[in-house]
């Protein structure tokens, strides 16, 4: 844990109050915002933000916006790593950032750094997300996380920190372009390795080429296209005090608890399986039933026991995605089903549990039905925790601000599942209306993205106080080498499930 206590601090939303020159500047230029304007049904009930973050709010969603305009199709949102639609993107980053005070860089990756130091020796607080999208993308999946990030470095320029604070807009969260996800996390994290250079996406364009292209654009500092230029990207785990990332939630929880903001408290582990069931065909007339060896049906009564599985389950998802039968006709009995399933839990014995259920079910019903069954895995990744610590004063941040506190775990994969091999991590959801995501339609609402900020504003400060032991409710001092302290102790607690 922390060196110090988790007691409900002794102060009042003053603690919120911005940066008297953040308040000047945006003083003459505050508009009143369409807080009412496709608003949640209760809105009577959320406490007001503060005039920073309304203001802040209105320019982050005009960022979102700018930044969606900088895409390779028309009429449509697709931003894949180290493109010019990225190039065009770190543009519009690289000014924003540095009008915060943030000095800027692009690592070889093509993830965009932007920092201001802390005292000598202190470690590193993150704040990012991923700009990189999906093919007809929405406006907010990754890049909110970045511009809220980059709004509160701005709210904190003239605030002392006792450690550095760093904005990284990643590069490739979705894998869109290279087939393989995380790619910028990955090169942060300081896994990336030679294969990966040889990835090509779909034109033919390997990895190491498409880096060399984008540093010869003139965006990257230190990219060269080869292993020696990717170890430059990697953060030293000593260094890392820790990852904090806000992103939409993409799912319909919080919408349905009608509240705007919920703590995460993990990244569910995830299984890809294809299960491939072979069998005989068929003439559809000809053949009894009691004859047939249909892998279409074997491959149907596993989708059923999948989500049965999933329902009596508590903490499991799963989901049969994709059923391909062959030689296919309505006449002819499937002599061979191929069907891809996603099996996911925060909860790494549940997902064990699940898979190994599985693995006795698919087994008993092919053996019944007379078919053969053979299964891979095409990605499995295990469950990461996000810190309770960080989750603790992320939740007491939540608090303050005037909210309820709702835990919740993450079925989507984040940055930040890869990100925890090196520190301590934590995340704040902001309401998905509808639920909506990777969808051209996906939308925030104003007040929720206000909210959002004043927590994550707050949080940041409450770490800070923390670290550097001027919390009135520590009982432990912190040294000038706290921040070292602070993250050692918290390390063990985000480490893979």
């Amino acid at each position: 844990m922390f060196p110090f206590d988790f007691h409900e601090e002794k102060t009042s939303r003053a603690h919120l109050a911005e940066p008297a020159r953040t308040l000047r500047s945006l003083s003459a230029r505050t508009i009143e915002l369409p807080f009412m304007a496709g608003a949640p049904p209760n809105l009577v009930s959320l406490p007001s933000p503060s005039e920073w973050a309304r203001s802040s709010t209105e320019e982050a969603l005009e960022r979102c916006d700018a930044l969606g305009a900088c895409s390779e199709t028309k009429g449509a949102i697709l931003r894949r790593a180290l493109t010019p639609a990225m190039r065009d993107a770190h543009a519009l980053l690289r000014g924003w950032a540095e009008r915060a005070g943030l000095t800027v860089h692009v690592d070889a990756l093509g993830n965009l750094r932007a920092r201001r130091e802390g005292p000598p020796g202190s470690r590193t607080l993150v704040l990012g997300s991923h700009v990189d999208t999906v093919r007809d993308a929405g406006r907010y999946d990754g890049p909110l996380g970045v511009v809220l990030a980059i709004a509160v470095a701005e709210a904190l320029r003239e605030i002392a920190l006792p450690f550095a604070l760093e904005v990284i807009a990643i590069s490739d969260e979705e894998g869109v372009r290279f087939g393989r996800p995380f790619l910028g996390a990955r090169a942060l994290a300081g896994t990336l390795d030679v294969d990966d250079l040889a990835l090509r996406d779909a034109d033919g364009v390997t990895l190491a080429e498409a880096i060399a292209h984008f540093e010869s654009l003139g965006t990257s500092a230190n990219g060269f296209g080869d292993v020696e230029g990717l170890d430059a990207c990697a953060i030293r785990p000593e260094d890392l005090l820790a990852y904090v990332e806000v992103h939409i939630e993409q799912g319909p929880v919080l919408e349905s608890l009608e509240l705007p903001v919920g703590v995460v408290t993990g990244i569910a582990g995830h299984v890809w399986r294809t299960v491939t069931f072979e069998g005989r065909a068929g003439h559809a007339g000809t053949t009894p039933m009691t004859l047939r060896r249909d892998a279409l049906a074997a491959a149907s009564e596993l989708t059923l026991a999948v989500e049965r599985l999933a329902s009596e389950t508590p903490g499991l998802v799963s989901t049969v995605g994709q059923v391909v039968a062959r030689p296919g006709g309505n006449n002819v009995i499937a002599g061979r089903a191929e069907l891809e399933l996603d099996v996911r839990s925060v909860d790494a014995r549940v997902l064990a549990d699940a898979l190994a259920t599985l693995d006795a079910q698919i087994a008993g019903l092919a053996a019944r039905r007379g078919v053969k069954v053979s299964a891979r895995d095409r990605f499995a990744s295990p469950p990461v925790v996000c810190a309770p610590a960080l989750q603790a004063l992320l939740s007491e941040s939540v608090r303050r601000v005037g909210l309820p506190v709702h835990a919740l775990p993450s079925g989507a994969g984040h940055d930040g599942r890869i990100l925890a091999t090196l520190g301590p991590i934590a995340m704040l959801f902001v309401r998905s209306p509808e639920g909506l995501s990777h969808h051209p339609d996906e939308r925030v609402h104003a007040i929720d993205v206000a909210l959002a900020l004043d927590v994550t504003l707050d949080f940041v400060r409450a770490l800070a106080a923390r670290v550097s032991g001027t919390d009135s409710d520590s009982v432990t001092t912190v040294s000038d080498s706290g921040s070292d302290s602070v993250a050692s102790s918290v390390s063990a607690e985000s480490r893979t499930a």
